[in-house]
């Protein structure tokens, strides 16, 4: 009886060391997710125009809604700045273009640009899938060209228009850049393959431009008529001036030119996400970016992204919309 009693005791302390253990890995951020101070504006404040701003520069803003912070299983810091990257001009394609999905060796190509060697860390990966990712994204574009100095003001007001924009990307380029100091610069390598940028034909500029404000839309990405997307751009947690104030310190050698765009990130339901709990079990387990890789390219899970023959549309209340059909 007491060996039956001992092992009750012991059944019952491992129960709750799981039960805690499972509480902790799942437990919330430290900091509390809430929108930015921004004045909605509402589209009758302003005029439509066709859209044919020639960049020198895209700028993409990284987890800048609290829904895609959770379903990433990234962290917050509210006193630090969001993921800032920047995307080859040759991503950019128009509405009804083709959008081709990247072979292994053209992976390796883009990965090999920035990471001499790497190609031998997946050796072992004789095909490599893109993982393709959609990313519905408000964008803007700066209507002048924009002095280091004035960003230092958190009274400078940015004159800015707005446009709708689909933020491609081949995740498994990205998971390469777990673990890494520069592990943004790999979202930047993993969104910038030709056609990974379909950007609408028209813009909404407002009639008086003014502090912190944007137009309050809701913006969605549709997957074969299928909503995967729906959110309102009153929820972004970072104001367009901050953006740049962001942008500045991550690249403080290059200017902000009249045309240069910015896409401001993009709300929960993306295909890749994964929960919180399983992130931080796999960094006690000490995973590594390779190891990640290779468990996100199982069949079950590389059938979840897209496929040829996918036709992808994002859209923006009054800014329009843009679709491109997936190709081989």
């Amino acid at each position: 009886m007491k060996i039956i009693k001992y092992l009750g005791v012991v059944l019952a302390i491992l129960m709750l060391t799981i039960v805690a253990f499972g509480l902790y890995l799942n437990r919330g951020l430290p900091h509390e997710i809430k929108p930015a101070k921004l004045t909605c504006l509402d589209l009758s404040e302003g005029t439509i125009i066709a859209f044919d701003t020639v960049p020198e520069n895209i700028y993409g803003v990284g987890l800048a809604y609290a829904g895609h912070i959770n379903e990433t299983a990234s962290e917050f810091d509210p006193s630090g700045d969001p993921p800032i990257f920047q995307k080859s001009l040759s991503s950019i394609t128009n509405d009804g273009a083709r959008v081709k999905i990247p072979s292994h060796e053209e992976l390796i190509f883009a990965l090999e640009q920035h990471e001499s060697g790497i190609s031998e860390n997946l050796k072992n990966i004789k095909n490599l899938p893109a993982l393709l990712d959609y990313e519905t994204e408000m964008g803007f574009v700066l209507l002048e060209d924009i002095a280091n100095g004035q960003l230092s003001d958190d009274n400078f007001i940015p004159k800015i228009g707005f446009f709708m924009a689909n933020d491609f990307g081949a995740r498994s380029v990205a998971i390469m850049g777990e673990g890494q100091s520069n592990r943004y610069n790999y979202w930047g390598i993993s969104k910038s393959f030709p056609g990974f940028t379909p950007m609408s034909d028209q813009m909404w500029i407002p009639h008086e431009f003014q502090a912190n404000a944007i137009p309050c839309i809701i913006i969605e990405t549709l997957v074969n008529g299928e909503v995967r997307q729906h959110q309102t751009t009153a929820d972004l947690i970072y104001t367009p001036l901050q953006m740049l104030q962001a942008i500045q310190r991550k690249y403080p050698k290059a200017a902000l030119k009249k045309g240069d765009l910015v896409l401001t990130g993009t709300p929960a339901g993306v295909i890749m996400s994964a929960p919180r709990w399983m992130m931080r079990a796999a960094a006690i387990i000490g995973l590594d970016r390779i190891d990640k890789l290779k468990a996100k390219i199982g069949e079950s899970e590389v059938a979840k992204f897209l496929q040829t023959g996918d036709k992808v549309t994002v859209r923006g209340d009054g800014l329009g919309s843009v679709s491109v059909t997936i190709s081989e």
